[in-house]
């Protein structure tokens, strides 16, 4: 959406995307995700089979970890928005780990979004379309993309799967700093190698079939 575009939207991009109203503003292909990035409307095209199953694999880790390890107490979800206070900003994460208690608690009192006092950790999985609004941005971007917004938030983990061929390889932020915008420490794991999770998660997940895209 062009900067005249959203001139002529009722309210900030922001305002009507927490209502829900956006989606009427945005002449978007079904199925494509709106988000508000740095302030911007950003629309990205329904990601296809190697970028889900990915995020499928992460998905069911978690979730295996959650049936068969006694104490393991986080719940995922994937296709809910986060509502950024305070940033302005409106995410939709490719997944989310969320403490049991209170997923349930957000279930039962039917939010529509959450926000990231609810969030352990974000998961995102890059597309060639898109992949500069989830890394760590350089030059221009700086200070304007998810991994940015995710550290004002202080989401304590943000797992980036970077698909790129150039990069090929996952990516575990940690120790967010909210007045920088930035993460202050990572670890990574190429495509191919077994993913740690620390604490509190303590759990692996295999890459072994990972691939980057085809350039």
């Amino acid at each position: 959406m062009s900067d005249e575009e959203v001139a002529l939207l009722p309210d900030t991009p922001y305002n009507l995307w927490v209502r829900g109203d956006l989606d009427d503003y945005v002449d978007a292909p079904e199925g494509s995700r709106v988000e508000v990035i740095g302030g911007k409307v950003v629309v990205s095209p329904p990601p296809g089979l190697p970028h889900n199953s990915i995020a499928g694999d992460i998905n069911y880790a978690l979730v295996r970890a959650h049936v068969l390890q006694p104490g393991f107490i986080w719940r995922t979800d994937n296709g809910t928005g986060m509502s950024l206070v305070g940033v302005g900003d409106g995410y939709v994460p490719d997944l989310m780990a969320i403490d049991q208690d209170v997923y349930l608690a957000a279930r039962r009192s039917g939010v529509r979004m959450l926000v990231p006092d609810q969030v352990e950790m974000v998961v995102e999985v890059t597309s060639y379309s898109n992949a500069k609004n989830d890394r760590e941005p350089t030059g221009e971007r700086r200070g304007k993309n998810k991994w940015n917004g995710y550290a004002r938030a202080e989401i304590p983990y943000y797992l980036l799967v970077d698909r790129s061929p150039k990069v090929a390889k996952s990516i575990l932020y940690t120790i967010p700093d909210q007045a920088l915008g930035a993460y202050l420490h990572q670890e990574a794991w190429e495509f191919g190698e077994t993913i740690h999770l620390p604490d509190p998660f303590d759990i692996e997940i295999d890459t072994a079939e990972w691939k980057p895209w085809d350039d």
